[in-house]
């Protein structure tokens, strides 16, 4: 029997950020996908979650927003989770300035409707796959099919992001954070409070500026989680 490891995905993003990866894990493992739960309120996400989770103990693995859900997810309920895995996402809150250039965000939207261009899809690839046409279509199809409803509700969220760090590197599971060293769609403040400071996370970073990894560097990222699923603390 395959272990099973659930699949959370980030802002405006749905099962196919997972269709490059999946072809190196279904052999050896069950992926489920899980979407983020409609609602602004991060206890209530992670409450519909715990009910979701049909197993005592859950594999859990999340993709930037997704991450911090199922970070916050397993310093709730630590009892409820074998493993956790953060793709691009860090455990830190979200800051004032960050705040108030997501709020503009919705003040556009007002004015000009909601949307994603080919040239504002472009930019979240990394250089080297521009050439990718299935990539950037990918990325604008989630956009668009999720809607201006979910971006609102997702976006929302993020406001109300609180500091994870001390709850999670006192959690005794095997932890890994992978990223791209020049995202600049990452909280990198959080990232050097995660170097600097003594823990047991496994750090994993890639040369590069990709976000959205699972769909740009999916080898790589299917060999991490190998290593994370074998991992002994």
């Amino acid at each position: 029997m395959k272990e099973k490891i659930y699949f959370i995905p980030g802002l405006m993003t749905d099962e196919r950020l997972w269709k490059r990866v999946i072809p190196f894990l279904e052999k050896e493992y069950e992926i489920v996908h899980i979407p983020i739960p409609k609602s602004f309120d991060f206890d209530e996400i992670i409450d519909i979650l715990f009910n979701t989770f049909k197993e005592d103990k859950v594999n859990i693995l999340g993709f930037s927003l997704g991450g911090y859900i199922a970070s916050y997810f397993a310093i709730t309920y630590p009892n409820r989770v074998n493993r956790l895995f953060m793709v691009a996402a860090t455990p830190g809150a979200t800051n004032e300035a960050e705040i108030e250039r997501r709020k503009e965000k919705f003040a556009i939207i007002e004015k000009e409707g909601f949307g994603i261009t080919y040239e504002k899809a472009l930019s979240l690839v990394e250089e080297k796959n521009q050439q990718d046409e299935d990539l950037i279509q990918t990325i604008m199809d989630m956009f668009h099919d999720l809607g201006k409803e979910t971006f609102i509700s997702q976006l929302t969220s993020t406001f109300y992001r609180k500091d994870l760090f001390e709850d999670l590197i006192h959690l005794d599971i095997p932890i890994f954070i992978f990223y791209s060293k020049n995202d600049r769609l990452l909280n990198k403040k959080a990232l050097e409070k995660l170097s600097s400071t003594k823990h047991e996370i496994v750090m994993i970073s890639r040369e590069g500026t990709s976000h959205n990894i699972p769909l740009e560097a999916p080898l790589e990222f299917a060999t991490n989680i190998k290593k994370w699923m074998s991992y002994k603390k």
